[in-house]
């Protein structure tokens, strides 16, 4: 699944080519996403001049004086920039042309959102109840603590819940508790603020090499140009069970929290 850094690199790829460009088209192959594709989408944004390109936890957001384009990603969702005329192939859904060039939403598992509103976004069902963002400054290790009291939750499930903060999937949240010396399963509640502190500061860290490097290399992932992002090369413990712990030579492992693969190792991680 595409997470917060290959959404970021997919933000700042296609940025250029439609920041201030005027939307000539949107060609709908496949409406059947995860939710329809906006029946009327063509009608509402043809014409369109593009504001902005932005980025709401995983939510990409292309604003218009009329409305805004969201879409996610989903599973296995990538977007690309080709010349408009480019045919299209199996699981490309979703054009939004731009003059000779179109940005294509590619989806073999058509669990993305390409959709339009024109309701005020910080009103939008989908991004009303997000927390904030681990780039923003409103995201520190004390927030973490105030949130965190008297949770009984794995650590690892509190970072992801996306109500406390946005975009720290799995891969990234695994990677910064190693960082920490936090072992995954520790309770939310009774961690302490210094930890916190730490991880707050490694949470941003992790992410923003990621962005730095492009992404996560995982199969169904690649940038804007279709070209895989390198960051999985660096990755410490996710992926890496039955493997030497890179900082003392224990054995990685794996455990099930919240129906998602955690990766740790256990001399490290308390």
């Amino acid at each position: 699944m595409p997470e917060l850094p290959e959404v970021e690199t997919t933000k700042r790829g296609i940025e250029p080519y439609l920041e201030a460009k005027r939307i000539t088209d949107i060609v709908v192959r496949n409406a059947s996403l995860r939710q329809p594709v906006t029946a009327n989408i063509a009608e509402c944004c043809k014409g369109q001049r593009i504001l902005s390109v932005s980025r709401r936890g995983k939510y990409l957001l292309i604003a218009t004086a009329n409305g805004n384009i969201l879409i996610h990603l989903g599973m296995s969702g990538s977007l690309r920039v080709v010349p408009a005329k480019t045919p299209a192939q199996k699981h490309d859904h979703v054009d939004l042309v731009v003059g000779k060039q179109a940005v294509r939403l590619r989806d073999p598992r058509r669990f993305g959102l390409f959709l339009w509103s024109e309701e005020e976004l910080a009103e939008h069902p989908l991004l009303k109840y997000l927390g904030p963002e681990p780039l923003d400054d409103a995201f520190t290790g004390e927030y973490l603590w105030k949130m965190s009291r008297k949770r009984r939750v794995a650590i690892k499930n509190f970072i992801m819940n996306s109500h406390i903060v946005v975009g720290v999937g799995n891969i990234y949240a695994n990677e910064a508790l190693f960082m920490c010396g936090i072992r995954p399963t520790r309770q939310a509640g009774i961690i302490s603020r210094a930890d916190y502190e730490r991880l707050a500061t490694n949470i941003r860290r992790v992410l923003e090499e990621a962005i730095r490097q492009g992404g996560t290399t995982l199969k169904d992932f690649r940038n804007e140009e279709g070209k895989p992002g390198y960051f999985a090369q660096e990755l410490q413990v996710y992926g890496r069970a039955g493997e030497a712990c890179s900082c003392c030579g224990e054995t990685i492992r794996s455990k099930v929290i919240g129906q998602r693969s955690s990766f740790y190792c256990s001399k490290c991680q308390k």
